[in-house]
């Protein structure tokens, strides 16, 4: 009897002990992994400063056992810190994931494709000017940007070419206080919610659009390859996120407007001002949308405008020897340029799994 006393004693402890490594191990095993998530301020992308501060973004990062951080930058900062691996995952445009990615050799797969712009990015003058009347004018624009790239299509889609022009490089957050303020200034390119503000000074006036190259400039969110295939489970909790405030969105009355209220002084301006540039953003507010569009076979001939300005202004590396140097993969598998050098993957599975409600 004594003896069978002490070994349930003796097994009551050894039992807790167990547990206590146990749960310590536990802990260990189980803490979540962090990942650096940057933004920058624009319309399409002000949704994720919303999953931000309402809960949602750490709802979802929470399911998947994960930890996310969203750090606001000016949008070039966020993509050289994206390329440095300061951040794992990025919000940015189909051109700045093709080339500066690609340059360093950073694999890079768009997770989730939100919308294309239709108007948001623009070229705004003062005076009675057209695109030809910028002939030998000095223009304000973030280099190497979708602004830059806008300039070329207008100038090329009028006959001229950039050596028509003098290109000034502005940050994205001095662009328009500096335009603002010199009246001499007679050119600059930004998008919204700059544009808006921009377009308010009496005499400036929108003498080109992104809706005259609809689909040319894709706003994305992208994750640094390497860092997804060993992490999907930062896909899933980016993708449910995403889609959770596009459904808010979509709703109308008062949920939809405490929303983009958010988002809108984050931008700041008024939510009034906030919904004119949403008209202006071809978003892709289900799921489904996006899955088919980036599957489409436009997606790839919008590509091909892209990568051909990368190649010419040397933003595929200094070694590449033509626009196909760097290949790109879409989700039916077919690819545009190297195979062996495929540093752009549109993946189409994360949104798919937001479709089919399999988050």
């Amino acid at each position: 009897m004594r003896y069978s006393i002490v070994s349930k004693c003796l097994a009551v402890v050894l039992i807790a002990a167990f547990a206590l490594l146990a749960l310590g191990s536990g802990d260990a095993w189980a803490k979540p992994k962090k990942f650096k998530v940057a933004w920058s301020i624009y319309a399409g992308w002000q949704p994720w400063d919303y999953a931000n501060q309402s809960g949602v973004l750490k709802k979802w990062a929470d399911k998947y056992n994960i930890e996310i951080e969203l750090i606001r930058m000016d949008y070039i900062p966020s993509v050289e810190a994206y390329v440095a691996k300061k951040v794992d995952a990025c919000v940015m445009t189909n051109m700045e994931a093709l080339d500066m990615p690609a340059a360093s050799g950073i694999t890079t797969t768009v997770v989730i494709m939100g919308d294309f712009s239709n108007g948001n990015d623009a070229i705004l003058t003062r005076g009675d000017m057209g695109i030809k009347d910028l002939a030998g004018e000095e223009i304000s624009l973030v280099e190497l940007s979708v602004s830059h790239y806008l300039l070329a299509r207008a100038l090329e889609m009028n006959g001229m070419q950039e050596s028509d022009v003098t290109i000034v490089n502005t940050s994205d957050s001095d662009i328009a206080p500096a335009f603002i303020a010199n009246q001499n200034q007679k050119a600059v390119i930004t998008w919204n919610p700059l544009v808006m503000q921009i377009r308010q000074e009496p005499g400036v006036s929108m003498i080109f659009d992104s809706s005259k190259t609809p689909g040319e400039i894709l706003d994305l969110m992208v994750v640094r390859s390497a860092v997804l295939d060993k992490n999907p489970e930062l896909g899933k909790a980016l993708a449910g996120a995403w889609y959770d405030v596009m459904r808010i969105m979509s709703q109308r009355g008062a949920t939809a407007d405490d929303a983009m209220s958010i988002m809108a002084e984050s931008a700041g301006c008024s939510l009034t001002e906030y919904k004119m540039q949403l008209k202006t953003t071809a978003m892709f507010y289900q799921a489904q949308q996006a899955v088919d569009y980036t599957s489409s076979d436009e997606i790839k001939q919008k590509m091909n405008y892209v990568r051909k300005f990368c190649f010419d202004h040397g933003l595929l590396g200094e070694n590449a020897q033509s626009v196909d140097e760097v290949g790109i993969k879409y989700p039916d598998g077919t690819l545009q340029g190297d195979r062996e050098n495929v540093q752009m993957i549109f993946d189409t599975s994360y949104m798919k799994l937001a479709a089919e409600g399999k988050l």
